[in-house]
């Protein structure tokens, strides 16, 4: 089978090993790609948003599956422009991709169809009073949400009235966010932990991957500001085999039947975002896409052959078919550049990849690299690697993820020392290290 992937993120890249590690042996297409995914198939120079030269490149090259990484091409229509050429695609068409490309509608339609999510209100640009206003009426600690996409980098959780005032002023008056922080959510905050559930969904029947949990926060103990992720583990623990059947029944479900009956059936990855509280599972957020880092810990604690999978997703055959239950767990270390999420250098040679890679089930995954021009790997992102290792329990998957980590040098090298200690915390407490 001839598979495009569109990125040229760490997500990519998992994507392309998942597919690559199948017996089925496809032939991969990469846009763009990155130094990682060359190893695996063929890099395109196309970016993953220019949906005329992808579907040049689906017809010239008979690609029949294409599954797309991140979240701008889907909301800009990329999905509905390849398959209009023919080509079966993992990924929900724009009009279903609104779950994640505006949090006003995402919340407007868990509000229509009973899913359990914070207390909120959306206000535009020209409301910045009344936002304001509603700030200084509600207790505090409060979240501000941009509407659109941000990258990851949206969703401020304000300590005082005063800082969501800030904030405020900064995504509506300063254009902090650019057309992203024109309209705004505000709501309220609640207390719980994390955790990403991922459902893979033809529109009408449904798989769930193993529960993950995300470090978004730049700092260790979850301190500074949001990034892309730092790291992330699976299966999380957090999210209990009761929580998940809540999650599937409360959450999945709705989704699916409310964005069928509002005639957008959603079809690829959901992604809910969720905030595991006293009261159960409620929805942080939406998106329609695999998580970066989370893509990098699902994928390869999930036994499957992911060529299979995702050709069940994009032709309408997930009806029968189950994914088993994790029985490895899996970690995964963001090794960023210094200075992120704010500015930082490129073109840092990397050094010791193919040494952490010789490890015992440790994976390096490529985000921000690239090849200088006398063939060395150097830096070229804010989040350069993604050293993830897969055993048989979370305490072993992140020392050897970590051993990854030390291998590995460039100049200027972060990474948070913490990645799944929250989950070691509950396997602990249950006896089950």
């Amino acid at each position: 089978m001839r598979i495009l992937v569109l990125g040229s993120g760490g997500r990519e890249h998992a994507i392309t090993w998942a597919l690559a590690q199948s017996p089925q042996r496809p032939d991969l297409f990469i846009a763009p790609g990155n130094p990682g995914t060359a190893a695996l198939g063929r890099n395109v120079p196309i970016a993953a948003n220019d949906a005329a030269n992808l579907r040049k490149l689906v017809r010239d090259e008979g690609i029949e599956l294409v599954v797309v990484g991140p979240e701008q091409p889907l909301v800009e229509g990329v999905a509905d422009a390849l398959r209009a050429e023919g080509a079966r695609v993992v990924g929900p068409s724009a009009a279903a991709a609104r779950l994640e490309g505006s949090k006003a509608f995402a919340k407007a339609f868990m509000q229509r169809h009973g899913i359990p999510t914070a207390a909120y209100r959306t206000f535009a640009a020209e409301q910045l009073d009344e936002a304001l206003a509603y700030i200084d009426r509600h207790p505090e600690p409060l979240v501000v949400k941009a509407s659109g996409l941000a990258a990851g980098k949206g969703a401020v959780v304000c300590a005082t009235r005063e800082e969501a005032r800030r904030t405020l002023r900064w995504m509506m008056e300063e254009g902090g966010l650019g057309k992203a922080g024109h309209e705004v959510v505000i709501e309220e905050f609640m207390e719980g932990e994390e955790a990403s559930v991922f459902a893979l969904t033809d529109g009408r029947d449904y798989v769930l991957l193993a529960p993950a949990q995300d470090h978004k926060r730049i700092g260790e103990g979850d301190t500074g500001p949001n990034t892309g992720g730092m790291g992330a583990y699976a299966p999380a623990p957090v999210v209990t085999e009761a929580v998940l059947e809540r999650v599937a029944r409360e959450i999945v479900e709705p989704v699916l039947a409310g964005m069928a009956d509002e005639g957008h059936p959603y079809q690829g990855v959901l992604y809910c975002g969720l905030m595991i509280t006293d009261e159960g599972p409620k929805v942080v957020e939406f998106n329609c896409r695999l998580g970066d880092p989370e893509a990098q810990v699902v994928l390869p604690v999930a036994e499957v052959d992911w060529v299979e999978v995702f050709d069940r997703v994009a032709s309408g055959q997930v009806a029968g078919f189950s994914v088993p239950p994790a029985r490895r767990a899996a970690a995964c270390v963001v090794l960023a550049s210094e200075g992120y999420p704010g500015s930082y250098r490129k073109g840092l040679p990397i050094e010791g990849l193919e040494a952490a890679e010789a490890l015992p089930d440790v994976i390096v995954f490529q985000a921000g690299t690239r090849r200088a021009d006398d063939g060395r790997l150097v830096t070229a992102g804010g989040r350069v690697l993604g050293v993830t290792a897969v055993a048989e329990s979370l305490a072993a998957a992140i020392r050897r993820a970590y051993e990854g980590v030390e291998v590995i040098q460039f100049e200027g090298k972060y990474f948070r020392r913490d990645i799944g200690q929250k989950g070691l915390a509950r396997l602990a407490t249950a006896g089950s290290v």
